[in-house]
């Protein structure tokens, strides 16, 4: 009897667990490794939370992307009998000065038919008194939005993938010349591992593990995120009563509300320091918090001298234009290389794995826009 057609994903996280889901699903015997298991603390995949939005700008596949996306969620949350998604609302701040991100933004929600309400000044100040728009002219709400569960989605999803039939196994991937992993994975344990087919989606580690494929095409840089303690018995600022929130004023600042023991969450977008993944001390900045202190207590005045509960320190994984990699290597066929997530990636997981498995199983090409190609990569 044929064996199998097997295909090793190397990574867990949002892109690579959904990937190796998929693939399984499509047929294919599969085998999902990762170094320090699904949503760890060195990932870009790990903490507690992230933005399940659709609002992109102008000219670009995410608005549908997202959208797709969302579905997928709702669906696993059906079928695992798990709330990964919780849907608070969206709100985006458009201030007097710029928003032309927002306005470039309604063509394409209106083309996905996403449901969105342009909302004005006074009247976010009517549905959120607890928030102080001062230099906000109007807003974007979308309803059906909110934010997911990172760590444990990525957990879920390799428990979704081994109940299905998949095997996993916790190990890393040893560095070698590019052109040899075709011929097979050598493992921290000491084994080889062979397949037909390849899939890497190691986030940050992409560019050691092909310094002359990826290199410096992916970034990762250092990104610190702060939880601050609401006031005693005033729930204005759960996930109950206030949306996810996204301001463009000076800085991209954006935040999740508080829920389920956590703080309520606040980070600026902006890239960070270079960071390495593996060695990084996970320090959050002590300007940073000041930073966002002084913001918290100007945007949300009930919040004034909050306490500080807890920080965390993940990393982004940007590529020069902030567009996703999903490409074969140059030289190998069989090896595939799926990330640069840049800081906006998670949310599209599902939708990411189920393209990526459609790829590798019927031998075609991602969108140019996503090829290696547009860097200058071209395969010989």
């Amino acid at each position: 009897m044929r064996a199998r057609f097997h295909v090793v994903v190397v990574g867990a996280g949002a892109f690579g667990g959904w990937t190796a889901l998929y693939l399984l699903r499509r047929g294919a015997r599969v085998t999902l490794i990762d170094a320090w298991g699904p949503g760890n603390a060195r990932s870009s995949s790990g903490g507690d939370t992230r933005i399940m939005r659709r609002t992109y700008g102008p000219d670009q596949p995410y608005t549908k992307m997202a959208s797709d996306a969302m579905r997928l969620w709702k669906e696993h949350d059906k079928r695992w009998n798990r709330r990964l998604f919780h849907q608070t609302g969206v709100l985006w701040m458009a201030t007097a000065d710029d928003d032309q991100y927002e306005r470039a933004s309604l063509p394409s929600l209106h083309e996905v038919c996403v449901r969105v309400e342009e909302i004005s000044a006074p009247e976010m100040t009517r549905r959120w008194p607890q928030i102080n728009f001062e230099d906000v002219r109007w807003g974007i709400y979308e309803p059906d939005a909110g934010f997911l569960c990172a760590k444990t989605a990525c957990q879920e999803v390799v428990k979704g993938f081994v109940a299905e039939g998949g095997e996993y196994r916790q190990e890393a991937v040893l560095g070698r010349p590019e052109a040899e992993y075709q011929k097979g994975l050598m493992l921290s344990d000491g084994s080889k591992l062979v397949a037909d087919q390849y899939v890497f989606a190691c986030g940050p580690w992409l560019g050691k593990l092909f310094p002359g494929t990826i290199g410096d095409l992916i970034r990762p840089t250092k990104q610190d995120v702060f939880f601050f303690g609401t006031p005693a018995g005033d729930d204005r600022f759960s996930d109950a009563q206030l949306p996810v929130w996204a301001d463009h004023r000076d800085r991209f600042i954006y935040g999740i509300p508080a829920g389920e023991g956590r703080g309520f969450k606040i980070a600026d977008d902006t890239r960070g320091p270079a960071f390495d993944p593996t060695s990084g001390e996970r320090t959050a900045s002590t300007e940073t918090m000041e930073m966002l202190r002084d913001y918290l207590s100007f945007r949300f005045p009930a919040m004034k001298g909050s306490t500080l509960v807890e920080t965390q320190v993940c990393q982004y994984e940007n590529t020069p234009d902030d567009d996703f990699i999903i490409d074969r290597h140059p030289q190998t066929r069989n090896v595939w290389i799926v990330g640069g997530g840049s800081g906006h990636g998670f949310k599209h997981g599902p939708a990411i794995g189920e393209m990526v498995a459609g790829l590798v199983m019927e031998g075609k090409d991602a969108d140019a826009m996503f090829r290696l190609g547009r860097f200058g990569k071209e395969k010989s």
